[in-house]
């Protein structure tokens, strides 16, 4: 199973196509969609869906998994990365891909264990798991990475036991 992980946000948005073949992951692209701050927030969007559109047309996954929208206390970064998630959501829609929805606690939790481990923790595992010699870099990509992970250990397991009633 093929599945697009995609970290959402204005600046940088991290994807990564991840697939499981005889048990084993292995990750088939890993990179950053990045804008510039300077370009109006329209041309922005724009490049983003772009980028991610490209990666889906090459790698046509039959599955999309995408981090929820963290709100904090800063609208403007709020606003900005829940506009770049609806931008995602739009591509993988017009691509006929499902997208599944996991927060950053769910997605901690299914790759290192725990629900609060760091950024550090996370690409640490990462490249574990995908038998990396480093964390993808920027840390948007691994947590892509995080994400495809999640959601094909989270698919395995409600196939198991769909299959087991």
């Amino acid at each position: 199973m093929r599945v697009i992980g995609v970290d959402p946000g204005l600046t940088t948005t991290g994807y990564a196509v991840v697939e499981r073949v005889a048990g084993s992951l292995r990750a088939l692209d890993v990179g950053a969609v990045a804008t510039a701050a300077a370009d109006a927030r329209a041309a922005r969007l724009a490049a983003l869906h772009d980028g991610l559109a490209a990666v889906v047309t090459r790698w046509r996954p039959a599955a999309a998994a995408i981090e929820s929208v963290f709100f904090n206390a800063n609208v403007r970064t709020a606003m900005a990365t829940g506009q770049a998630s609806g931008v995602a959501l739009l591509c993988l829609a017009h691509a006929g891909v499902d997208v599944a929805h996991y927060t950053p606690t769910e997605v901690k939790s299914a790759v290192v264990g725990v629900g609060s481990a760091s950024k550090d923790q996370v690409g640490a595992m990462v490249a574990a798991l995908l038998r990396l010699a480093a964390p993808p870099r920027p840390p948007d990509a691994a947590d892509a990475c995080a994400v495809a992970i999640c959601h094909l250990n989270r698919s395995r397991l409600a196939a198991a036991l769909r299959a087991a009633r």
